[in-house]
């Protein structure tokens, strides 16, 4: 899950701009203007959502995964955590060729409008290219630099960061101002052109840089920060900068190299929001990683080291020296003296994953939200304080993991994302209380989901479903942000700079309730509005007129104007749709007429009356800006023109006048506009040509206006949605200036003049969870939801309120009317039985490690859960009880003392009936050894059993997968023993694979198969087993070396003889003559040579012939454990081989099962779970008993511990087989005796 907030607030407080130069050429020269924060395009990854992304001044921008999308609140002030970053966007288009020397077009042009013999031939093509730090727009939650980039545009054609970001996706983008004159725009001739004042600086000697951040506090500060650099894009870094300050609002500007090292190189900026005059600067990590901080508004500065690589900051909403800081090795710091000081919080965080408390809602101020990951990597939402981070004061608000960048803490929630059976489950916490699962329609099954915004005391979800590619639904949740009812369906998205997909939604500023948006029907794209948050949405009248007068003939619903709805990624450009709160009812948008929207013949629209009616106000694309805290706009045009003139308009967009700004065409790269409260000053950023250097030019528009505005030069404006005056359920009457009056407002004042409640009607009320809107207008149950479900929380004797299928839409002021029919209505709780119990596990597994403390949870969906007995049997012989469901809100606690599957039952009964459901659940314990004990020679066609003995012994949850022969597919089993007949002879290998949990183990041998054989059991001198260290490595070199001592005293062929040395002490092997593989067809001659070979071996044994040298001084006898000699063995029924040692191995292997039976509690290696104590112990009512006759899962009749062990001795006796264990090490037991 994600949340988009692409909100670019009001270009007033702190502003930076985001610039770059790619390549100095004339006719191909790259640029983009980026922003982190532009007002609410609603931004979409391409691939997947990530919640709440915040991205730092060098981060490489986010792979999909949880970006934020947003339709944000237009009256903020600039995002305090603007992101910055580089990227590059190709221009294909040529250099025009019938401009003149000082780069202005010679032909004449009717001002405002582009003849089209102007109009430029050529198409322009762009690639977006993302650069190092360029990222997607988020939620203005951030406290990056406090600034944006600015770099060079193009001459020709549009940049790449054009108003609004024309789209990516296919469409053409459109016209491109190519042609242009001296007195371009339209303007009002009437009178002559008034002058303002401007003074214009150059940044001398950095025309070489390619980045410029600049920042201006305003709050009545006169000082303007500007940092210049050369980014190397061949090594990704900094190789130069440049510090600039200005004290008198830009006329003059100071080098500051020598105050902060003349040889220090700076890379990014950061102020702190509630204190302008605290500023960070970092240096470039590349030549040194320190901070340079000022207080006096970066007069001085104070250098100090850092032990780390900053990536991003987060300052504190309210205390000014408080900061968060992530650096490159994914560990979070704090800071408590603004950056003097930092102290690790968390290693293993997820980038821009990390919130700061929110006042009046987390009890400390300090509190910091963050997503670690643990250390086998899984993820969770932890809580601690910055300075008390240790893991004994962290805390963890959801108990279970949770998904990758899916942590979303905005106002008065908390998102998160965890899967579940392969499907995404969103969980919410609504003003920190516990967390709910979200509720959506039931088959929305939503591949991807974004939270949009949480401004208006519900949540805006954008929810792309399982059927949906290039679309979303836009979805409205209830004020806890727990039940989404559909608002609209199919939004259209566009893909934007560098890839980013953003969804075609825009909050209209100063008017709750109003948003518009693009929508996808029958395969084509149409704008429409709403007044009351989505409940009704309608088209956009087109203009009656076009520039000229002429007539326009646009019937509804087949022709109506449309809008684009893309804010630029650089907040110092408009983008193609603008509003402000300070200015209610203005829309200034670039739009089509048409039956659909298109991104060809586009023009500039401006709406007075909140989108009623509509006005054509340019032909060509314009940025447009409000002035006079939206008592008047400003038009300048696109930044691939260079201009000397801008255009204001004191009637809402009817007349423009002409002013010129400078006596130099000027490349606009960007407009700061009111950054101060009390002065009306702009600044350009831009340059004349692509060689000059950056050119700063301070315009005072104080002498544009007349006068100051008195109480004549207002009137009053009345709220309405096509003469319906009831909006958001009140009568709202705003103040405006009076339109054509020339005076300056200065201090913003309340628009609104009264607002008044309404009469309810159908209107204020939408449909409620689980309802859907049908053609007659009415809200019918949809056909997956059961309306009279009643919630089991409601008892006997308690009210409920029963839903009506409609619900006010939230923030709704209207009274009376026919509230009382469709507001839901307080009903008893009816007495009813228990129905839809379910049980699970809390994080949602059927799997749980051997002692650890397991969490089940009971739902119900219909019960009277006061007058429900819950019980719950672990399938382990014991059960609880519980006398209602109000005691199991928190989970029912249980540790298992040994390993298998044990069935969960759950019964709910109460005096009207019951209900019961089952869970299976796997208990394991990891499998630390295995060993695969065979015959090491067998007869051919005759059955063996084979065994994998397992320790710690927990068969019922081991899953055995055998190689047997050349068999290239396993055998699967769940018991540790198969039964295998060889039809071949030869050397055979058997392997076997023991899976337990997440631990696989495997043990192979070799088997000789043959269709008779001799063999000799061996024993040796006590010394030998003072060295035996019992590994199978030891056991085969020692195997060897008997080999080599036989043969000398033998003639018998090296390839027959075969020794295998028993596991275990005392040291014990047997030796298998084999016969030639050639002689199996003269059996009789055959055995005859065995015969004699074993004698002649025998007599050697029994005279001490045979020894081995072990080590220096260290000399081994071999001995012949039998007095007479071994019988011949084959496939006939004769005597069985190994008598004496399988007897001396049953003796020894029983007197240690009964010691270790007998005084197990005694043996310090043997495990004993002591009885948990239930945390609800006080709760239980009951207890079921072992004898209970309480169902048990069996898989093929599972026996006990001890019933297996003597099934093994049995087996082994039979088979002849020596010791049954590798080592008797101690080992430790996971299985309770």
């Amino acid at each position: 899950m994600e949340t988009w907030a692409g909100s670019c607030p009001g270009l007033h407080l702190s502003l930076g701009i985001w610039v770059m130069i790619a390549a100095l050429t004339p006719g191909n020269a790259k640029a983009e203007i980026t922003c982190a924060s532009c007002p609410s395009p609603v931004q979409l990854h391409l691939e997947r959502l990530e919640l709440g992304l915040r991205t730092g001044p060098t981060e490489e921008p986010s792979a999909p995964k949880f970006k934020e999308l947003g339709v944000a609140d237009q009256n903020a002030g600039v995002d305090e955590d603007q992101e910055t970053g580089v990227a590059s966007v190709e221009d294909l288009s040529p250099f025009p060729q019938d401009v003149s020397s000082d780069g202005v077009r010679t032909e004449g042009d009717t001002p405002g409008r582009s003849g089209e013999s102007n109009r430029a031939s050529v198409e322009e093509e762009r690639e977006p290219e993302m650069g190092e730090g360029a990222s997607a727009l988020r939620r203005a939650r951030r406290s990056g630099a406090e600034f944006a980039e600015f770099g060079q545009s193009r001459w020709t054609g549009r940049t790449g960061a054009e108003a609004g970001g024309a789209p990516e996706d296919g469409q053409k983008p459109g016209r491109s101002d190519l042609g242009w004159n001296r007195d371009e725009g339209r303007g009002n001739t009437r009178q002559d052109e008034p002058k303002i004042a401007s003074s214009t600086f150059s940044l001398t000697g950095d025309s070489a840089h390619n980045h410029a951040v600049v920042y201006w506090s305003g709050q009545n500060s006169s000082v303007i920060l500007i940092l210049t650099k050369l980014y190397d894009f061949h090594i990704g870094s900094v190789t130069e900068s440049t510090l600039w300050r200005s004290t008198d609002y830009g006329s003059t500007y100071d080098r500051m190299n020598d105050k902060v090292g003349s040889k220090t190189v700076l890379s990014y900026l950061y102020v702190c929001p509630t204190n302008k005059r605290k500023i960070m600067v970092l240096t470039d990590p590349e030549f040194e990683s320190s901070v340079l901080i000022s207080s006096d508004e970066g007069e001085s500065y104070q250098k100090y080291r850092l032990t780390f690589y900053v990536l991003s900051l987060l300052f504190h909403h309210t205390e000014e020296d408080w900061a968060l800081a992530y650096s490159h090795d994914q560990k979070l710091y704090s800071s408590v003296d603004f950056g003097r000081k930092w102290q690790l919080i968390h290693e293993r965080v997820t980038p821009n994953r990390f919130y700061w408390s929110v006042s009046g809602l987390d009890k400390e101020p300090d509190l910091v939200h963050m997503e670690a990951h643990t250390p086998d990597g899984n993820v969770q939402y932890v809580t601690c304080r910055a300075q008390m981070c240790t893991e004994a004061n962290r805390n963890y608000p959801f108990p279970g993991y949770i998904d990758i960048s899916s942590l979303v803490v905005q106002d008065d929630y908390i998102f998160i994302q965890v899967p579940t059976s392969g499907r995404a489950t969103y969980y919410v916490s609504y003003k920190r209380d516990s967390f709910i699962q979200i509720k959506l329609p039931k088959y929305s099954l939503p591949k991807d989901l974004h939270i949009v915004s949480t401004d208006e005391k519900q949540v805006f979800a954008a929810v792309q479903e399982w059927n949906q590619n290039d679309t979303y639904n836009l979805y409205l949740s209830d004020t806890r942000g727990i039940y989404f009812t559909l608002a609209m369906e199919n939004v259209k998205t566009t893909r934007g700079i560098g890839g980013n997909q953003m969804l075609d939604l825009y909050e209209v500023a100063g008017i709750k309730g109003m948003l518009i948006a693009n929508k996808r029907e029958d395969n084509q794209v149409k704008t429409f509005i709403t007044y009351n948050k989505g409940r009704d949405w309608r088209l956009l009248q087109a203009p009656a007129t076009d520039l000229d007068g002429n007539d326009i003939h646009c019937i509804l619903p087949f022709c109506s104007l449309h809008l684009q709805l893309q804010t630029s990624e650089n907040p110092y450009l408009s983008g193609t749709i603008s509003t402000k709160s300070s200015a209610p009812g203005i829309i200034v948008a670039t739009g089509n007429i048409g039956a659909e929207l298109s991104y060809n013949n586009v023009g500039m629209f401006i709406s007075s009356d909140a989108g009623n009616s509509w006005r054509q106000i340019f032909e060509e694309e314009h940025n447009v800006w409000f002035l006079d805290k939206g008592g008047a706009l400003v038009a300048v045009k696109q930044p691939s023109v260079p201009t000397r003139h801008l255009w204001v308009s004191f009637d809402e967009g009817r007349q423009w006048i002409q002013h010129s700004f400078s006596s130099v065409p000027l490349f606009v790269d960007g407009v700061l506009v009111e950054a101060g409260a009390e002065n009306q000053i702009m600044t350009f950023f831009g340059h004349f040509s692509h060689r000059s250097e950056w050119q700063l030019i301070k315009i005072d528009y104080k002498s544009i206006f007349s006068r100051k505005c008195i109480e004549e030069d207002y009137q009053t404006w009345h709220l309405h949605n096509q003469g319906e005056p009831c909006v958001m359920g009140q009568k709202q009457i705003y103040m405006k200036r009076r339109p054509g009056n020339y005076c300056m407002l200065g201090k913003d004042y309340s628009r609104i003049l009264s607002a008044e409640s309404c009469i309810c009607r159908a209107h204020d009320f939408e449909c409620d969870y689980g309802y859907e809107r049908r053609g007659d207008g009415n809200c019918r149950p949809a056909f997956w939801f059961n309306p009279s479900t009643v919630s089991r929380s409601c008892s006997q004797g308690q009210n409920y309120l029963n839903s009506t299928g409609y619900r006010k839409v939230v923030l709704n002021n209207c009274t009376k009317g026919v509230k009382e029919m469709y507001t839901a209505r307080k009903q008893q709780c009816p007495n009813r039985p228990p129905k839809g119990l379910l049980v699970t596990t809390k994080n949602g597994k059927l799997t749980a490690n051997l002692g650890s403390n397991i969490t089940f949870l009971v739902h119900l969906d219909e019960g009277d859960s006061l007058r429900t007995n819950i019980q719950l049997d672990f399938g382990d012989g014991t059960a609880v009880s519980y006398s209602n469901l109000s005691w199991t809100e928190e989970g029912i606690k249980h540790v298992y003392k040994s390993a298998g599957i044990f069935r969960v039952t759950a019964l709910a009964e109460n005096t009207l009936g019951y209900d019961t459901t089952t869970l299976f659940l796997h208990v394991t314990c990891p499998v630390e050894h295995v060993q695969l004990v065979a015959p090491f020679v067998v007869i051919r066609n005759k059955e063996v059993n084979i065994t994998a003995v397992v320790l710690p012994s927990h068969s019922r949850t081991v899953t055995y997968f055998w190689w047997l022969g050349n068999n290239t597919e396993p055998v699967i089993t769940l018991d540790g023993s198969i039964s295998y007949t060889f039809a071949n002879e030869g050397m055979h290998t058997i392997t076997v694979q023991v899976a337990a949990a997440s631990t696989i183990l495997q043990d192979t041998k070799i088997v000789a198969v043959k269709e008779f054989f001799k063999s000799l059991l061996l024993s040796f001198s006590p010394n030998l087993d003072e060295f035996n260290p019992d590994i199978p490595e030891w056991r085969q070199d020692v195997g060897r070396v008997i080999k080599k001592a036989l043969l000398q005293v033998s003639d018998f062929p090296e390839e027959q003889l075969l020794v295998a040395v028993f596991p275990g002490v005392p040291t014990a092997a047997e030796l298998f003559l084999l016969p030639h593989k050639n002689q199996s067809e003269g059996k009789k001659k055959s055995e005859e040579e065995l015969e004699q070979a074993s004698g002649v071996i025998v007599s050697a044994l029994n005279q001490n012939l045979v020894e081995f040298e072990l080590k220096p001084g260290v000399r081994v006898i071999v001995y012949n454990t039998q007095l007479t000699l071994a019988p011949l063995v084959d496939s006939s029924p004769r005597h069985s081989s190994s008598a004496m040692l399988m007897l001396l191995s049953v003796v020894f292997l029983g007197l240690a099962v009964f010691l270790i039976y007998k005084f197990k509690r005694k043996i310090p290696w043997i495990n004993i779970y002591a009885e948990v104590n239930q945390e609800k112990e006080q709760e239980m009512i009951g207890s079921v008993g072992q004898g209970d006759s309480t169902p048990k899962i069996t898989l093929s009749e599972f026996p006990t511990s001890k019933e297996l062990m003597e099934k093994e001795l049995d087996a082994r006796v039979k088979r002849g087989v020596g010791n049954t264990c590798e080592s008797t090490r101690e080992i430790p037991n996971c299985t309770s005796v």
